[in-house]
C-alpha cells in the first residue's frame, strides 16, 4: 500500500482509517550490539525495562541514526518482519502477535505499508516474551482477573549490569569447574532522599508534614508563646527533656507572634507540641498530637513525667 509520510503508528492509522490495534509496531533495538526487532500490536509500548530483565545480562539499547545508515535494508518507521525476521535480525514479538494473526506492518521499503501480513505464514518469531507496558484491565498472570493500576513511589532500585563493567575489568572468579567465570553484576540502592519524600507524601495534612515518631527530626517542639517568662521555662523545660534523652527543639524566637510559631510547628510536623503559654505562670502547659490535634493541660512537672522515656 502507498502511505506516504506515514513513519509512526498514529499517523499510518490515520491514513488508513483503523485502529492502531489492527497495525504492527516493529521497535528496534541493539542486544549487545546486535540489532533485534520487537514486535507488539501498534495500541501497546514496549516496556524496555521488562526486555532488559528477560534478555539479561546482556545489554539492551535502542538503535540510533547511525545504525539505520550503517543498515541501508532497514528502513526507518516502514520497518517489517516479512522476509527479514531471522534474516537482517532476530525477531522477538508479544504473545499478543500469535501465530495466524493479521497486521498492518512496514514493507521495508519507504511510504510503504502491507496488508494481511500473517505470523506464521509471512514471518516467524524467534521468540515470544511479554515485554508490553502494563495497562488498566490487562489480565493478571497468576489469576487472569483485570488488573488494576495505582501510583506508586519509587524508594528504591535495582540494576542488572550485565558483564559491562566485568568485561571491561576483566572481573573473573573461580567457578565450579575449578576455571574462572566472568561476573555477572547488579547493584541496588535505597535513596534516602525518596524515603524522606515518600514519608512526607504519606503522612502530611493540610497544615504540613505528620513525621512518624521514628523518623521525626524532634520528639518534641516547644513553642514559647509569650515573653520573658515563657522563653525562660520553655528553655528550661527543654533542658530537663533533653538530659531525660528527649530529643527537643525549641521555638523561643523573640518579635515573632505566637500565631506564626503555631502554624510552624504545625508546618514542621514534630509528633508533639508542647505549648509555655499564658498558663506557665500557673505552671500549666499544653500538650498537642500533631497528627491527631488533640490538646491536653497538664502541670509542667506532669508534662515532663509524660515526655520522659
Amino acid at each position: 500500500m502507498d502511505t506516504p509520510d506515514t513513519p509512526t503508528i498514529e499517523s499510518l492509522a490515520v491514513h488508513l482509517g483503523v485502529s492502531a490495534s489492527a497495525t504492527l509496531k516493529n521497535l528496534l533495538v541493539k542486544v549487545d550490539g546486535e540489532i533485534v526487532a520487537v514486535g507488539v500490536p501498534g495500541d501497546r509500548e514496549v516496556d524496555l525495562g521488562k526486555l532488559g530483565e528477560h534478555l539479561a545480562p546482556a545489554t539492551v539499547e535502542l538503535v540510533t541514526t547511525e545504525d539505520f545508515t550503517d543498515r541501508p535494508d532497514l528502513v526507518r518507521g516502514y520497518v517489517g518482519p516479512q522476509g527479514m525476521a531471522g534474516k537482517a535480525f532476530r525477531y522477538i514479538a508479544d504473545p499478543r502477535v500469535a501465530p495466524g494473526t493479521a497486521w498492518i506492518t512496514g514493507a521495508n521499503k519507504a511510504d510503504t505499508h502491507a496488508r494481511n501480513v500473517v505470523c506464521g505464514r509471512d514471518f516467524q518469531v524467534d521468540k515470544y516474551l511479554d515485554v508490553v507496558v502494563v495497562e488498566l484491565g490487562d489480565p493478571c498472570p497468576a489469576c487472569g482477573a483485570g488488573i488494576a493500576l495505582d501510583r506508586a513511589i519509587e524508594i528504591g532500585h535495582i540494576f542488572q549490569l550485565g558483564r559491562k563493567y566485568a568485561d571491561a575489568f576483566e572481573l573473573d572468579v573461580l567457578g565450579q569447574q575449578g576455571k574462572p567465570v566472568r561476573v555477572t553484576m547488579g547493584s541496588y540502592g535505597i535513596g534516602v532522599s525518596r524515603a524522606v519524600a515518600a514519608l512526607a507524601e504519606q503522612t502530611h495534612d493540610g497544615a504540613g508534614l505528620c513525621w512518624p515518631r521514628e523518623v521525626a527530626p524532634a520528639d518534641v517542639h516547644i513553642v514559647a508563646a509569650g515573653k520573658a517568662l515563657q522563653n525562660e521555662l520553655a528553655l528550661e523545660l527543654a533542658e530537663l527533656l533533653g538530659g531525660a534523652g528527649v530529643r527537643v527543639l525549641v521555638d523561643d524566637r523573640a518579635g515573632v507572634s505566637p500565631g506564626v510559631k503555631f502554624t510552624e510547628a504545625e508546618l514542621i510536623g514534630v509528633p508533639t507540641i508542647l505549648v509555655v503559654g499564658r498558663g506557665a505562670a500557673n505552671g500549666v502547659v499544653e500538650l498537642k498530637d500533631r497528627r491527631t490535634g488533640e490538646r491536653e493541660e497538664l502541670a509542667i512537672d506532669e508534662a515532663v513525667a509524660r515526655l520522659a522515656p
